[in-house]
C-alpha cells in the first residue's frame, strides 16, 4: 500500500501574502538599474573626484576683475607704441603694455633710458607690461645705442653657429639682464620661423635650421629667458616661411597644412612646452587656414594655436599699423580693425592709434559684440602675466 503524504494546509491569507512577496521582489529586481558590483561592499561606488580648489593666484585674479570697469579691462588689452603723450595716456586709458622702439632708445644714456621706463610704470595704475624687439643682428632696438651697449646684440644664427644651444641660452641671459636693468621687462623674441633660403624676408631673422633643430633652439632660449624673469614672445605665428615683409604690404601664404605640422609649428611648440609667455600672429594670409583674412584677424587661426598647439597664455598680434592690413579697414575705420582682432581671439593688440581703438572696443563690449566673458578671460591672462612677471603681487 502506497504510503501518502500529507501537505502542509495553507489559508488562503498566507498564500495570497506569499503571491504579493514574490511579485514585489520581482519588480524591485527587474526596475532597479544599479548594477550587483555597486551594491557589494567588496565593489563600493567610485565617489566624484571635487574639483581643484582655486589657487590664491587665481582668487585675486578674480576679484580684482570684480572691482574693474569696462573701460580698466579694455584698456589692458592694448600694447600701444611709445610717443610723447603715452605716459599721460597710460593712466588715462588703463594701458597694458608700452613698446619701445629703436627712436625710444637712440641717442640716450643709461639714466634717461631707466627714467623713461620709470615715468612710465608711475603712471600706471596697473603695472605695465614695457617691451622691446631685441632679437640680434637686424633688429635691436636697445643694443643698437652704443652709450647703452657696446655693441650690438648679434644674430641667433650667428650665436648658434659659435657654439650651439649652450651660446644661445647664454645670449638671452645677456639679453634679459641687458632689458631688464633698463626696465624693459619684455622682450618680443624669440623668433620661432624656418627659412633656408637666404634670399627670403625673414631669413636673418630666422635660426635658419631644420623644423627640429630650431625647435631646440626656441626651447633654449625660451627656458633662459623664463629663468630671468623677462616676458617671451614668441613669432610670428603660423609660421613666416618664405612669405613677403608684411610691412610693406599684403602676403599670401598657400602652402598645404601639412608643411606647418610637421614644420612651422615644430619650435612654437617647443616655446609652448618650454613655458613662453606670449605668442604673435603674422599679418601673413594662410590659404590653407583661412582665404579670406590675414592670420592676425582670423578666429580658424587663433583656433588652432589654443586647441592644437594648446597654448594658454597671451595672444597678441603684429603691429595693426603694417600695410599689410591697410586693405581691410581705412583710417577712419582703424576702432573697427581693433575690434575684428579681438574677436579672432587675441588678448592683446600692438597699436599706434589706440585711442580710436580703445573707444571702439569699448563701445563694442557693451553693445555685446565683444562678450563680457571673452574680455576677462583675455584680462585675466594678461594679469597672470604680469604676476608672473613679478610686476604684481597677487595677495590673497
Amino acid at each position: 500500500m502506497q504510503e501518502v503524504v500529507q501537505m502542509p494546509k495553507f489559508s488562503s491569507t498566507f498564500i495570497l501574502c506569499m503571491f504579493c512577496a514574490v511579485l514585489l521582489c520581482s519588480c524591485n529586481l527587474s526596475t532597479n538599474s544599479t548594477p550587483w558590483t555597486e551594491k557589494n561592499p567588496s565593489n563600493p561606488p567610485e565617489m566624484p573626484i571635487p574639483a581643484p580648489k582655486p589657487s590664491a593666484e587665481q582668487l585675486w585674479i578674480e576679484k580684482k576683475l570684480s572691482t574693474m570697469s569696462t573701460e580698466e579691462k579694455v584698456g589692458q588689452l592694448f600694447f600701444v607704441r611709445h610717443h610723447e603723450e603715452t605716459a599721460a595716456d597710460a593712466a588715462a586709458y588703463h594701458l597694458g603694455g608700452v613698446l619701445l622702439f629703436g627712436r625710444d632708445f637712440k641717442g640716450k644714456t643709461y639714466e634717461e633710458v631707466c627714467a623713461m621706463t620709470q615715468t612710465l610704470q608711475a603712471s600706471a595704475r596697473i603695472p605695465l607690461l614695457i617691451g622691446a624687439d631685441e632679437e640680434g643682428g637686424t633688429v635691436v632696438r636697445a643694443s643698437s645705442n652704443s652709450n647703452l651697449r657696446s655693441s650690438k646684440f648679434a644674430a641667433p644664427q650667428m650665436v648658434y653657429q659659435k657654439g650651439g644651444l649652450d651660446a644661445l641660452a647664454a645670449d638671452a641671459r645677456d639679453k634679459s639682464d641687458f632689458l631688464l636693468a633698463l626696465g624693459v621687462n619684455v622682450n618680443l623674441a624669440p623668433v620661432c620661423d624656418l627659412s633656408a633660403n637666404t634670399g627670403d624676408y625673414i631669413y636673418a631673422r630666422t635660426l635658419g635650421l631644420s623644423p627640429e633643430k630650431t625647435a631646440e633652439g626656441i626651447s633654449s632660449i625660451v627656458t633662459a629667458m623664463k629663468a630671468q624673469h623677462i616676458g617671451s614672445v614668441l613669432k610670428h605665428f603660423p609660421g613666416y616661411g618664405g612669405n613677403a615683409d608684411t610691412h610693406t604690404g599684403t602676403a599670401l601664404d598657400t602652402r598645404p597644412y601639412e608643411t606647418f605640422l610637421n614644420g612651422d609649428f615644430l619650435p612654437f611648440r617647443a616655446g609652448i612646452d618650454a613655458g613662453a609667455d606670449s605668442v604673435l600672429v603674422s599679418h601673413n594670409i594662410v590659404q590653407c587656414m583661412d582665404e579670406t583674412l590675414p592670420a592676425s584677424l582670423s578666429a580658424p587661426v587663433h583656433e588652432i594655436l589654443r586647441k592644437e598647439l594648446h597654448f594658454e597664455g597671451v595672444i597678441m598680434t603684429d603691429d595693426l599699423a603694417m600695410d599689410a592690413l591697410a586693405a581691410y579697414c581705412t583710417d577712419e575705420m582703424q576702432g573697427a580693425l581693433a575690434v575684428l582682432a579681438i574677436q579672432a581671439g587675441n588678448d592683446m593688440i600692438i597699436t599706434t592709434d589706440y585711442k580710436n581703438q580703445i573707444s571702439a572696443v569699448i563701445a563694442a563690449v557693451k553693445s555685446g559684440t565683444i562678450s563680457q566673458a571673452q574680455l576677462d578671460a583675455s584680462v585675466a591672462r594678461i594679469l597672470k602675466w604680469k604676476i608672473d612677471l613679478g610686476l604684481i603681487e597677487a595677495a590673497p
